[in-house]
C-alpha cells in the first residue's frame, strides 16, 4: 500500500521503519521538514514530502502527531475526502497521567468531526513507540495486539491489513464511538509503563479460550 505518515517523532519514525520493512510505499511529512528528511533517510525506500498534497495518491494516512496538533496537521495536507486516516492519538494531559476527553466523546470522534470527508479509524493508540519500533513479536508465541475502531468498514480493513503486515495481532473493537474505551486503555498502559515503573516494553492484549 501507499502510506503517508504525518509526524516524524518517535511514533512517526517507528511507523516509517516498520511500514517500509513490510514492503509498503511510505511517504513521511512533518511540520519540521528537516526531521522528516532524517526519518526518511534512515529508512531506505521512504521519502520525505512537503505537507501540502502529501495525502495525494495514498491508500491511508497515519496520523502520528500529538492530539493537540492533529486537526491542524490533517487539514494542512488538503484533499482528505474519502481517505482512510489512522488516528493513533490519545488526548493526554500535560503530565501524561490523565485524559482531557472521555465518556461523552473521544479524540478520534473529535478528529472525525473536524475532517468530515475522511474515514477515520482509531488504531495503534495502545502501542508504545518502543514496541512499535522493535516489532510486534514478544517471543514465546506472544504478539502485540492492535485494537481498531471505526464506522467505516474499509478503514477497519485497511488498519487491520497494515497492522498484520507488520506482524501484529488485531482485534476489531467496533464503531468509532468505542475509541472512548481504547483511549483510557492507552492511558492505563501509559500509567503502568511510567507511573508504575513497568517500562515501555509492555502492551495490552485480549485472550480467549479455544
Amino acid at each position: 500500500m501507499k502510506i503517508t505518515v504525518v509526524g516524524a517523532g518517535n511514533m512517526g519514525a517507528a511507523f516509517v521503519k516498520q511500514l517500509t520493512r513490510a514492503g509498503h510505499q511510505v511517504s513521511v511529512t512533518a511540520r519540521d521538514g528537516a526531521k522528516a528528511a532524517q526519518v526518511a533517510a534512515a529508512n531506505p525506500g521512504a521519502a520525505a514530502v512537503p505537507t501540502a498534497g502529501a495525502a495525494t495518491g495514498a491508500d491511508a494516512v497515519v496520523l502520528a502527531t500529538g492530539y493537540g496538533d492533529a486537526v491542524d496537521a490533517l487539514k494542512s495536507l488538503g484533499g482528505l475526502q474519502g481517505k482512510v486516516v489512522i488516528d493513533i492519538t490519545n488526548p493526554l494531559t500535560a503530565d501524561y497521567m490523565g485524559l482531557t476527553l472521555g465518556q461523552s466523546t473521544s479524540a478520534a470522534e473529535e478528529i472525525a468531526k473536524a475532517v468530515p470527508g475522511a474515514e477515520v479509524v482509531k488504531a495503534f493508540n495502545t502501542v508504545f513507540a518502543q514496541v512499535l519500533a522493535e516489532g510486534a513479536d514478544f517471543g514465546e508465541g506472544k504478539k502485540v495486539t492492535v485494537f481498531y475502531a471505526s464506522d467505516s468498514e474499509r478503514a477497519k480493513q485497511t488498519a487491520s491489513a497494515l497492522a498484520e503486515s507488520m506482524g501484529f495481532k488485531t482485534v476489531d473493537a467496533g464503531g468509532l464511538k468505542n475509541s472512548r474505551y481504547l483511549e483510557p486503555l492507552a492511558g492505563l498502559n501509559i500509567y503502568l509503563g511510567y507511573g508504575a515503573g513497568l517500562g515501555t516494553s509492555i502492551a495490552p492484549t485480549w485472550i480467549s479460550k479455544a
